[in-house]
C-alpha cells in the first residue's frame, strides 16, 4: 500500500473516533423494551417513595437585632458608664448574631430541654409517622456515656403491661418499670394522660444528644436576606409543624436568655468588685473621720481662724482635683491587682469602673467575650481540650495587653496627682502665720475628703450597675413568631417523579454503553471499519442449528443467501481464469474457518464448479472431522512419501458430486517445514488444472505463520472475524498484513452475527419471508438479552 492510502486510512480512523449519534440511537432503539421497563420501574419506585416518605414542613421566624453599627434597634444605654449593652459591652453585629444562632451550643440546649433525642412514632402500613404527644413518655434514668442509636418497638398488652422488642430481644415490661437497654442505659416508660394509647405498633427512636443536634442543624437555616436592615430570617424543616414551631421558639428563647446572661455576668462581676471595695473604703473613711474628730477634741479646735479659712478656700479647688486623681489611681491600682491575681483571671472584668477616656474598651469587650465563651465550652469539653487551651492562650495575651494599658493610664494619673500636690503646696506656702495645729488639721481634712470622694464614687457606680442590670434587655426580639407553612416542602413529588424517569432512562443507557466500553471484542460493523480499511466482502449470520452444512440442508435460509452473496463478491477478486485458490485464515481458532470453508465450497459446487477443499491446518485439523472423512492419508503423506500420488489423497464428498477434499493426514512434527516442502508447489499446480476452485483451510495467522506461508499460492485471502469472539486488538494483524502488502487481495468475512444492529437486519427465515414474533416471544427474547447483558 502506498503512502497516500496509509494517510487516508489514518484520517478515516480519526473520523471514526467521533461520536456516532445515529449508532447511539440505533442501540437505544434496539433495546427499547428494556428502556421502557427501566423507566416504568424507576417511576414506580419514585412514586412509592414520594407516597410513603413523611412530609416535611418549613417553619419560619424573623428576629430583629439591635445592631448599633446600623443605627437600628431597641435603644441605647445612656449614662456616664461605658456601654454595658450588647455582647459584653460590644457593639452588636447582625452577622455575628446570625452565627450565634447557628451554633451547636444553642441547639444542644434545646435538645436537652425538650428531650428531642427521643422520637416517638406510630407504624402505619409501609412507614412510620412521628408523634408529638405520644401516649407514653420514656425517661432515661441513667444513660451510658455514649448512647448508641437504637429503635424500641412498643405494643400494648392489656392495661398494665407492654411488649418491648429491639434487635433480637423481646420481653414484657410493666408501666413505670425500670429496665436496661444495651447501648442506652436504664429506662422507664410512663403513661401520658394527654394522649390515649391504641393497639398500634409504636416505635421509640433514641439517639445521642450530639447526633440529634447534628440532624436538627441540617434542617436549620439562618440568614440575613437584606443587608440594609438588622433582621435575621430563621427556618427549620420538620415533619410535625407544631413541634417544629416549638423547637424554633425554644431556640430563640435560649438565644435571648444566653444574651441576657452574658450582660448580667458583667454586671454581677462589677457589682461584686464594687461591694468589696466599698467595705474596705468604708473602714478607711471611718478611721479618718475618727482621727479628725480626735484631733479637734485634743486640740480644742472648734473653729478655724480667718487665715485658715482663706487657706482652705484657696486650696479647695486643688484639693478637689487631687482627690479625683487619687481616686482614679486607687481604682486603677485595684483593677491592676485584680488582673494580676491568678485566682481571678478567669472571671469577667468589671468594665464600668474604667475611666471614660480610655481607648481600649474594644480590647476589654473581646477579653470578656473570650472568658464567657470559655465558660460555655467547658460545659461540653474539659480543661485539657485543645480548643480551651487555645482560648486560654488568647486570654493570657489579651490580659497582658489590658494590664499594660491600665498601668500606662495609671502613670498618667500619678503624674497628674504629683503636679496637683505641688500646686497645692505652693498655695499653702503663700499664706504665712497659720498656726501649726490648723495646718495639721488641713492635711487630715484633705485625706478625709479623698476617702469621701472615693466612697461616693463607688456608691454611685454600685447604684448604676444595679440599675443597668435591671434594665438589661436582650439584643434581639422576635418580630415574626415561628409559623409553619401550609404545604410540605418535601418530598417534592414532581421533582421526584421527573428524577425517577430520568434515572430510568439513564440506567439502561449507562448499562448499554458501559457494556460497549468494557467490551473488547468485535460487536458491530463500525468496530471493523474504524480499525482497518480492509474491505468486508461477506457477512454470515448466526447458525442457530448444530448443522455445519447449512447450504446443503437449508438451501433457502438466510445464511445460504449470504454465502451466495460471498460467492458473487469473490468473482470481483478472481477475474482471471487461472485465479482459483481461496485461502481462509483468522486471528485465532474458533472463528469459523472450517464452517465457512464447507459452506463456501458447497455453494460454489452448486453453481456447477468443481471445488476442492484442502485441510492445511496441520496442527489442529477439524475440517475432515466435521465432514466425517477418514484422515489416515492426506497432504502430509504426499509431501514426505514419493509413493503417494495426487489421486490417492483426493477424496470425493457425498454432499455434492462436484465437491472434493484433501485432508491433512497424520499430524507432522514440523508443520511449517511440511508446507515448505518442494512437493507443495507441484501439488498446487496440478490441482489448479483439475479444479475450478481450491479452498485452503489454513491455521490462524494471528498465532502461527503457516497461513502466511500458504498465502503465496492464494489468489484471494478471506480473513474470518467472528462477532463477540474476535478481539478488537486482533484487527491490527489484518491491518498490518494489508498496509504492508504481506498478503494480496485480502478481504474480511464477518461470521456468527447475532445482533441486528450490527449493520443490517437479519430477521428473516427463508429468503424473502420475514419472521413475525408474538408479543410473548418478544418479551422472552428481551429477558434473554437482559440476562446476557
Amino acid at each position: 500500500m502506498n503512502n497516500l492510502q496509509k494517510i487516508k486510512l489514518t484520517d478515516k480512523i480519526e473520523e471514526d473516533d467521533s461520536i456516532d449519534l445515529l449508532n447511539i440511537l440505533g442501540k437505544l432503539a434496539d433495546k427499547w423494551p428494556w428502556v421502557i421497563i427501566s423507566i416504568v420501574l424507576c417511576f414506580l419506585v419514585s412514586f412509592f417513595y414520594a407516597k410513603y416518605t413523611p412530609p416535611s414542613y418549613q417553619i419560619t421566624a424573623r428576629v430583629l437585632v439591635n445592631d448599633d453599627e446600623k443605627g437600628g434597634g431597641l435603644g441605647k444605654q445612656a449614662g456616664s458608664l461605658m456601654d454595658l449593652g450588647g455582647l459584653l459591652g460590644a457593639k452588636n453585629s447582625v452577622d455575628n448574631e446570625a452565627e450565634i444562632l447557628r451554633t451547636r451550643f444553642l441547639m444542644e440546649q434545646v435538645v436537652r430541654q425538650m428531650q428531642l433525642n427521643i422520637v416517638y412514632s406510630v407504624k402505619n402500613n409501609f412507614n412510620s409517622r412521628e408523634l408529638y404527644n405520644a401516649p407514653f413518655t420514656v425517661n432515661i434514668i441513667k444513660g451510658v456515656d455514649t448512647i448508641q442509636a437504637n429503635k424500641l418497638n412498643i405494643k400494648r398488652l392489656g392495661t398494665e403491661s407492654l411488649l418491648l422488642s429491639y434487635k433480637d430481644i423481646q420481653k414484657e415490661i410493666k408501666w413505670d418499670q425500670i429496665f436496661n437497654v444495651d447501648g442506652i442505659g436504664l429506662l422507664r416508660i410512663s403513661t401520658n394522660p394527654i394522649a390515649k394509647m391504641t393497639d398500634d405498633n409504636y416505635v421509640i427512636e433514641i439517639n445521642s444528644v450530639d447526633e440529634r443536634v447534628a440532624q436538627l442543624l441540617k434542617g436549620l437555616t439562618v440568614g440575613v436576606s437584606n443587608k440594609l436592615v438588622t433582621i435575621i430570617d430563621l427556618g427549620l424543616s420538620y415533619p410535625i409543624p407544631r413541634k417544629g414551631e416549638d423547637i424554633l421558639n425554644e431556640l430563640i428563647k435560649k438565644y435571648t436568655t444566653a444574651n441576657l446572661e452574658d450582660k448580667n455576668a458583667i454586671a454581677d462581676s462589677t457589682y461584686k468588685f464594687i461591694k468589696e471595695r466599698l467595705t474596705k473604703i468604708a473602714v478607711e473613711l471611718g478611721d479618718v473621720e475618727n482621727e479628725v474628730e480626735s484631733f479637734k477634741q485634743q486640740n480644742k479646735l472648734s473653729d478655724m481662724s480667718e487665715q485658715g479659712k482663706l487657706l482652705v478656700q484657696n486650696s479647695g479647688q486643688f484639693s478637689s482635683e487631687l482627690a479625683k486623681a487619687e481616686t482614679q489611681v486607687t481604682i486603677l491600682t485595684d483593677l491592676e491587682n485584680y488582673l494580676k491575681d491568678e485566682s481571678k483571671n478567669k472571671r469577667v472584668f468589671p468594665t464600668s469602673l474604667l475611666p471614660q477616656d480610655m481607648v481600649f474598651s474594644g480590647l476589654m469587650n473581646q477579653y470578656n467575650a473570650l472568658l464567657i465563651e470559655r465558660d460555655k465550652q467547658l460545659l461540653s469539653v474539659t480543661e485539657s481540650s485543645p480548643f480551651i487551651q487555645n482560648l486560654d492562650d488568647q486570654i493570657s495575651q489579651m490580659r497582658k495587653g489590658i494590664l499594660a494599658n491600665i498601668q500606662s493610664t495609671k502613670n498618667i494619673f500619678l503624674v497628674t496627682s504629683k503636679k496637683l500636690k505641688s500646686q497645692l503646696g505652693k498655695a499653702e506656702g503663700q499664706i504665712s502665720g497659720v498656726p501649726q495645729i490648723e495646718k495639721n488639721y488641713l492635711k487630715l481634712a484633705r485625706n478625709q475628703k479623698i476617702k469621701q470622694e472615693l466612697y461616693i464614687f463607688l456608691m454611685q457606680k454600685a447604684e448604676e450597675t444595679a440599675i443597668s442590670k435591671t434594665s438589661n434587655i436582650s439584643v434581639a426580639k422576635t418580630i415574626d413568631p415561628p409559623k409553619s407553612g401550609v404545604t410540605p416542602v418535601s418530598p417534592k413529588k414532581n421533582v421526584i417523579y421527573l428524577f425517577g424517569i430520568l434515572i430510568g432512562f439513564v440506567i439502561p443507557v449507562a448499562v448499554i454503553f458501559g457494556k460497549d466500553l468494557m467490551n473488547t471484542s468485535i460487536s458491530t460493523k463500525d468496530d471493523i471499519t474504524s480499525l482497518t480499511q480492509v474491505p468486508v466482502i461477506g457477512e454470515i449470520s448466526h447458525n442457530s442449528s448444530q448443522d455445519n452444512l447449512v447450504v446443503a440442508n437449508q438451501g433457502r435460509s438466510a445464511i445460504s443467501e449470504q454465502f451466495r452473496a460471498l460467492r458473487t463478491n469473490l468473482t470481483f477478486y478472481l477475474k482471471k481464469a487461472d485465479e482459483k485458490i481461496i485461502l481462509l485464515t483468522s486471528s485465532m481458532s474458533g472463528e469459523g474457518k472450517s464452517f465457512t470453508a464447507i459452506n463456501l465450497g458447497n455453494i460454489l459446487a452448486l453453481a456447477g464448479k468443481k471445488v476442492l477443499l484442502m485441510e492445511l491446518d496441520l496442527r489442529k485439523p477439524g475440517l475432515s472431522a466435521k465432514l466425517s472423512v477418514n484422515n489416515d492419508i492426506g497432504f502430509s503423506n504426499y509431501t514426505i512419501s514419493p509413493d503417494i500420488h495426487i489421486m490417492d489423497i483426493i477424496k470425493p464428498l457425498n454432499i455434492n458430486k462436484n465437491l472434493f477434499i484433501i485432508s491433512s493426514g497424520p499430524l507432522p512434527p514440523n508443520p511449517a517445514e511440511t508446507i515448505l516442502s518442494e512437493h507443495t508447489p507441484i501439488l498446487i499446480n496440478e490441482l489448479k488444472k483439475q479444479f475450478d476452485y481450491i479452498i485452503m483451510d489454513a491455521p490462524p495467522i494471528g498465532i502461527i505463520t503457516d497461513a502466511q506461508l500458504l498465502s503465496v499460492y492464494a489468489d484471494v485471502t478471506i480473513y474470518l472475524v467472528r462477532q463477540k469472539v474476535t478481539q478488537k486488538s486482533q484487527l491490527k494483524i489484518v491491518n498490518d498484513l494489508y498496509l504492508n502488502g504481506k498478503i494480496k487481495n485480502i478481504g474480511i468475512v464477518v461470521n456468527d452475527i447475532l445482533s441486528k444492529y450490527y449493520g443490517y437486519g437479519y430477521g428473516y427465515g427463508t429468503y424473502g419471508e420475514q419472521i413475525h414474533k408474538t408479543f410473548l416471544e418478544k418479551i422472552s427474547t428481551f429477558f434473554k438479552e437482559l440476562i446476557k447483558i
